[in-house]
């Protein structure tokens, strides 16, 4: 690998073929496209570790027609995705967005995967959100990626955004869903026996030698198999790096002034530049843009993601989305206050919700949603009625905190008294007191309890129908008959962990065409300046019909943004370099 050989005065002036500002699936997508089309790419990170959201996410995309799809079988015809998007987004459907990521999003992943280290494979049940609709699908569209040796990074995977202690196991060890499910089923499956003591074994030798896991998985995995392409092919990555204005000249973006290093440097862009920074769900501006309750919201969005695109993008008079279904990606998410003050959150994503003697409450005492549905439902749940119902409650017996976990709380035999102790855990010997402890309504809560529970008997949920669709069924235990998600709450202790409304990141963003070019108030593209991500306005219009629908837009509008610079740069081959590219810069952040 290259390291630095020559760099910049303070006010030197640097040119690249393409700027990508923010390390996340779509900026990497961006910066591994143009690279491996022979672009000099620098890329932009506003903090100390790359990767961004996208490093902390599940990994999953969600494309139409794979590769990996077609080989399994599943070759579904392009209307049926468009029949089923049209019934899920309504309203705000953009066929030319749409159109581009139906027809272009398996072109995407193809090429990375050609040229890159990212792979992925196709989930072989992974029902849309919602599968009851015209359109939607049981499997064919959401892929898994593949996890990663983190050791191949060398000396940047201490770069690598490291995810939430609440997303590892014993301190530093990174799990995907498959391995969830074998956890949780150890007990009862050989199988999953010997596939955890196997993961156990290699993170024990990885301690031996690293501050956590090398076997990297989800978000994790998806960013270093990009960043490895990226670095090997020269990709510069500048971390602490703030993007501070944009430089134009006759109405065409022609770089960005960036602060980096104690000094602001000039850097030219002589194919344009792509926003990839994230959105604005962690800024100040984000609470104006929620609906309104009385209860406290939590964001898994990082602290940088700020709306740095978007102000930037406005000061050249982009266009930002508007009458969205939503403005943000719901998720809820339960909060530990620690002892030295700092507070871990974590979202309610796939771990307990729809698993059998789980049930929510809100502060009345009674259930307000199908617990098995998706994430952004449950929100959309919590957000309803002027938000009476939120915050709310999870709630389970003993059998259920034992097999399952709820939140931080993992299952048996893992001592969970640290988090009750700390008044994240919740913990009574009858629902009576269990109430009490939370402020919810005792009564209510008993009759809901008596009511949820004669219809667990018999496997059917009648008041929101918990365990109806296949999406529901998939969500839950496998190996619990009738019903994958139903189970009385019987056996005493009794648990509950508060949840709050949150978001996974900002879906309003800025108005873009097929090509990712960012657009202006009249329409018009402007030149030089790209979107994609979660800067770019939501393709889902603020819905969310599947698992992957950021990161899959993510990674097709960042390779169609350097696609399309690529393109526009072969037909004008002879264009000069301001600075006759004299500095060869290569991965700089290693010499902080």
């Amino acid at each position: 690998m290259n390291t630095t050989t020559s760099l910049p005065s303070d006010n030197a002036d640097l040119t690249y073929d393409v700027i990508v500002l923010g390390s996340g699936a779509a900026g990497f997508a961006a910066a591994v496209t143009a690279s491996c089309r022979g672009l000099k790419v620098l890329l932009v990170e506003k903090t100390e570790a790359f990767g961004g959201t996208s490093a902390i996410s599940g990994g999953a995309v969600w494309l139409h027609d794979t590769d990996q799809a077609r080989a399994a079988g599943h070759h579904l015809p392009a209307e049926q995705m468009r029949r089923y998007l049209k019934e899920v987004i309504g309203a705000g459907y953009n066929p030319e967005l749409i159109d581009a990521f139906i027809e272009q999003g398996r072109e995407a992943l193809h090429y990375l995967e050609t040229h890159s280290e990212l792979s992925y494979s196709l989930r072989p049940l992974s029902p849309d959100y919602y599968p009851n609709l015209p359109g939607g699908t049981q499997t064919g569209r959401a892929l898994e990626i593949d996890e990663y040796d983190g050791r191949r990074l060398g000396e940047h995977f201490k770069h690598l955004k490291r995810p939430p202690d609440g997303m590892l196991l014993f301190g530093g060890m990174m799990v995907n869903r498959v391995d969830i499910q074998h956890f949780l089923s150890f007990k009862r499956s050989a199988k999953s026996l010997w596939h955890c003591l196997k993961l156990m074994g290699r993170y024990a030798v990885d301690r031996l030698s690293h501050p956590r896991g090398t076997r990297l998985t989800v978000g994790n995995a998806l960013i270093a198999r990009l960043a490895s392409t990226a670095f090997a092919n020269g990709v510069d990555l500048w971390l602490q790096a703030s993007a501070e204005s944009l430089i134009v000249e006759q109405g065409t973006v022609k770089g960005v002034r960036i602060a980096w290093r104690d000094a602001t440097r000039v850097v030219w862009a002589r194919g344009g530049v792509v926003l990839a920074t994230g959105g604005f769900a962690a800024g100040d501006q984000a609470a104006g843009q929620r609906p309104a309750t009385d209860s406290e919201h939590w964001t898994m969005s990082p602290p940088a993601n700020v709306g740095d695109g978007h102000r930037l993008a406005e000061s050249v008079n982009a266009a930002i989305g508007d009458h969205l279904s939503a403005n943000f990606f719901w998720a809820p998410v339960s909060v530990l206050h620690k002892a030295d003050g700092s507070v871990e959150r974590f979202p309610h994503l796939v771990t307990d919700r729809a698993k059998p003697g789980v049930i929510a409450v809100n502060r009345a005492g009674r259930r307000f949603v199908n617990e098995s549905d998706s994430y952004h439902c449950f929100v959309e749940g919590m957000f309803a009625n002027g938000g009476a119902n939120a915050p709310c409650w999870l709630i389970c017996d003993s059998d259920a905190m034992n097999n399952y976990g709820m939140g931080l709380a993992r299952p048996r035999p893992v001592d969970n008294s640290a988090l009750i102790d700390a008044g994240y855990l919740l913990r009574a010997d009858s629902l009576a007191e269990l109430a009490r402890i939370a402020g919810i309504d005792a009564p209510a809560l008993v009759q809901t309890l008596a009511q949820y529970n004669a219809d667990a008997e018999q496997g059917v949920d009648r008041q929101f129908g918990k365990g109806s669709t296949a999406y529901n069924r998939y969500m839950g235990d496998p190996l619990h008959q009738p019903n994958p998600c139903l189970k009385p709450l019987h056996k005493a202790p009794f648990y509950a962990v508060r949840l709050l409304t949150g978001d996974l990141g900002s879906a309003r963003g800025l108005v873009t065409n097929g090509k990712a070019r960012v657009l202006d108030r009249s329409g018009a593209p402007i030149p030089g300046l790209y979107a994609a991500g979660n800067e770019m306005n939501s393709i889902m219009d603020g819905t969310y019909p599947g698992p992957g629908i950021t990161l899959g837009p993510g990674i097709t509008f960042g390779y169609l943004a350097a696609s399309d610079i690529a393109g526009r740069l072969d037909q004008h081959p002879t264009q000069p370099s301001r600075t006759g590219e004299q500095h060869v810069l290569r991965t700089a952040h290693l010499h902080d």
